[in-house]
């Protein structure tokens, strides 16, 4: 299997892509193909160490692509920069899936124009893996489209609820409409017509369900508008982080709460596992018809590699294929009735 990355795509490339990659190819067993300046990648490599085994350079003279550009620059005057020719590769079949940390909104312009969407889709949203208090949960749409209508909810818990299945291996996962309570009647025209809708798809659709429940494992898969969904994410990141630091502080304010820290190591150890993001790697770009991968903008290489990881397990649980097989049976039950 081969994946194709972004070289320059984040805050830490190219250094940390590399090293991300690397661990990949050790690791699960794939081969990289990434995109940027070459002379700029071999030579950080060299500098840190890295092996370049399988893992091949395609020289992109267009440069980056920066978060303050405009996005429609990656169809035209920025083609050829790294996320440009990456996303040329994918849909000239040179790889099997894309991975990049770059600016988020070029990377769904590019995707959906470049790659396209699925066969029905309406939009493309972005689903990030999130943790809660029972696991973990997807997170869509997380800020690709500020905008919905109810069709485009209906499809995200569709496709949230393939990936969850087949990626996580979750029986049945429970799809929520994030909303302001839990009663059917809550909510703007926007959730009350999606709410009729997500009942009719074919998924495990349990209802509304409020912000707070979301961390406590309300649901498996929460469907939100992206701006909604933008800012359930950004409130999850900056209460981890708050309460990482209090954790720590908590644990080092003394002699006897560091010897307390020390008897709890392998819990801290693990709690800090559980919320941190790094271990989910990416969020992957539903809707699109080929696997496409949003890595955090602040990526180190473990983020990189399990990023790698999740493009793997999209190809080879066919997580594409089984998109548009249910967006099909819905389309056909919709016109029997």
């Amino acid at each position: 299997m081969k994946v194709i990355v972004d070289g320059f795509g984040g805050d830490n490339a190219p250094v940390e892509v590399l090293k991300g990659c690397a661990l990949a190819v050790k690791e699960l067993d794939v081969d990289i193909l990434m995109t940027g300046d070459q002379d700029t990648l071999r030579r950080t490599a060299e500098q840190n160490g890295i092996s370049l085994d399988r893992i091949e350079i395609v020289h992109a003279p267009g440069g980056v692509i920066e978060v303050e550009d405009n996005p429609a620059k990656i169809l035209k005057e920025k083609k050829d920069c790294s996320m440009g020719l990456a996303f040329q590769l994918l849909s000239e079949g040179k790889g099997d899936a894309f991975l990049s940390a770059g600016s988020t909104a070029a990377i769904v312009v590019g995707a959906s124009f470049i790659i396209k969407r699925i066969k029905g889709i309406k939009r493309a949203a972005l689903a990030p893996i999130l943790p809660s208090d029972k696991g973990c949960y997807m997170l869509m749409d997380a800020g690709a489209n500020l905008e919905c209508r109810p069709e485009m909810l209906q499809q995200f818990g569709v496709m949230g609820s393939v990936y969850m299945n087949k990626i996580l291996h979750i029986k049945d996962p429970r799809v929520g409409l994030v909303n302001i309570g839990a009663e059917r009647t809550k909510g703007g025209e926007l959730q009350t017509a999606a709410y009729a809708l997500l009942e009719e798809a074919p998924v495990h659709f349990t209802g509304n369900v409020e912000a707070r429940e979301l961390p406590l494992g309300g649901a498996d898969v929460a469907v939100a508008d992206g701006f909604t969904g933008n800012v359930v994410l950004k409130l999850t990141e900056g209460m981890g982080a708050a309460i990482n630091k209090n954790i720590k502080e908590m644990f080092f304010a003394n002699a006897k709460t560091k010897l307390a820290a020390m008897m709890m190591l392998k819990q801290l150890k693990a709690f800090k596992k559980k919320m941190d993001y790094t271990e989910y790697g990416g969020a992957p770009l539903m809707g699109i018809a080929k696997p496409v991968i949003k890595a955090h903008g602040s990526s180190n290489a473990n983020a990189f590699k399990n990023a790698i990881r999740q493009a793997k397990f999209v190809v080879e649980n066919h997580v594409i294929e089984e998109i548009t097989q249910s967006l099909e049976q819905m389309r056909q039950a919709s016109q029997e009735e």
